[in-house]
């Protein structure tokens, strides 16, 4: 995995940054181990942030957290909407451990926190306009032992536009994440560093509670759950180089509702509502509904997004005031392998833009390679021509390359 991720270096049209990217990788290792140390040592916090990637439903009722591919504070106005890795099925309650016997003053103490994964997520963006945005976060999370969890997150992104010098951005964010009774709450704050521009803060915080107690099958197979949550984040909107380039930061909170109907059947929600520092602000939904039929389903997604004043000129952020998709999804996953998981979208809907409407479509594929029963890789690719920026009479096209590696311990 490391060998074709160097690859990606030598034959991206970037490459002249690998070198930077290499050093601040460096860099950012040293503060993870610092981190690491110093929580192993003295780490007395009482929960972590959870994160999400796709698992089966089995593992799903193990409790397993799931880790978003791209875990950015601020939820894109984008066809990144209509990726279902952005709205899984939340961890469901661990079922109770077996008491063990009463340990005898002979036995080891008990680590205060351990060591439990290790999440690489990385993305590269492109489109038609000259538009380049890449991440690379890695992730470092531990068990406390009281069960819960807590991480550090840094990471190298870098933002290309026409016009506009290159940005690079290294954020650090400590984040946490307990339960009281059913109620999981999350929270994280951090700062994000860039090469020209001054340091900004950034945070979340999320409260999730099943409003039904999930139903299991004998198999481990979900049945039926109903989780609402309610979300709240800050911080700077890394949509474009411009857009940081402007200081754009926004404040977006609302609520998530996932509700699996059947063993088959699944219904996805979510409402946010933002608050621009440049005195816009915004309303997005977006709803799924999906069914499955073997290796197969079928997924209809709405999308909406409306903002008070359109400021793409002057922010450089997408901002129009009306703006609707609408598609159908067909897609297949399943084994191909013991070790190799794949899954095939395709989206065909439209668009509707200041009135005038256009074709919506989107292309997708991914594949989950399972290098050993603690290490898994994940790589996808996807095409899709819904806008995320004022195009005039120009067709626009984004490629997506996105993957994630996992190490448990």
């Amino acid at each position: 995995m490391a060998d074709n991720f160097i690859l990606y270096f030598f034959i991206s049209p970037h490459s002249s940054y690998t070198g930077l990217i290499w050093r601040c990788l460096q860099i950012q290792l040293g503060v993870i181990c610092s981190v690491g140390i110093w929580t192993l040592s003295e780490a007395k916090l009482q929960a972590a942030q959870a994160h999400q990637t796709w698992k089966s439903p089995s593992e799903l009722i193990e409790g397993v957290s799931k880790v978003n591919p791209e875990p950015t504070p601020i939820l894109m106005a984008a066809p990144e909407n209509f990726n279902p890795d952005l709205q899984l099925r939340p961890a469901l309650p661990e079922p109770p451990q077996n008491s063990s016997p009463p340990k005898t003053s002979t036995e080891p103490r008990t680590p205060d926190a351990v060591l439990e994964s290790i999440h690489t997520d990385y993305r590269y963006d492109t489109d038609n306009f000259g538009q380049t945005n890449f991440f690379f976060e890695p992730t470092v999370q531990f068990r406390l032992s009281n069960g819960n969890k807590i991480f550090v997150k840094t990471g190298f992104n870098l933002f290309e536009q026409r016009g506009v010098e290159s940005i690079t951005n290294f954020p650090l964010q400590v984040g946490w994440q307990g339960k009281i009774g059913q109620v999981t709450l999350q929270t994280a704050a951090g700062v994000d560093i860039f090469n020209r521009l001054p340091t900004a803060i950034n945070l979340n915080a999320k409260v999730e509670t099943p409003i039904s107690p999930p139903q299991v099958s004998s198999l481990g197979r979900l049945l039926s759950v109903v989780v609402l949550s309610g979300n709240l984040e800050q911080g700077p909107y890394k949509s474009n180089a411009r857009t940081l380039e402007n200081q754009i930061t926004a404040w977006r909170f609302g609520p998530d509702l996932y509700w699996q109907i059947d063993g088959n059947t699944s219904l996805f929600s979510s409402l946010r509502l933002g608050s621009y520092n440049d005195g816009n602000s915004e309303v997005q939904s977006f709803s799924r509904l999906e069914r499955k039929f073997g290796q197969f389903s079928l997924a209809a997604n709405l999308f909406n997004l409306s903002f008070n004043r359109d400021l793409e000129r002057t922010s450089g952020y997408f901002s129009p005031p009306d703006f609707l998709v609408y598609n159908a999804e067909v897609a297949w996953e399943g084994d191909i392998a013991n070790f190799l998981r794949c899954r095939l979208a395709a989206n065909l809907g439209q668009q509707r833009l200041k009135g005038e409407f256009d074709n919506a479509n989107t292309y997708q594929t991914r594949c989950t390679v399972k290098v050993s029963p603690n290490i898994e890789a994940d790589l996808g690719y996807s095409f899709s021509n819904v806008r995320n920026q004022e195009t005039g009479g120009s067709a626009y096209g984004g490629n997506s390359l996105t993957g994630q590696l996992r190490v448990k311990f």
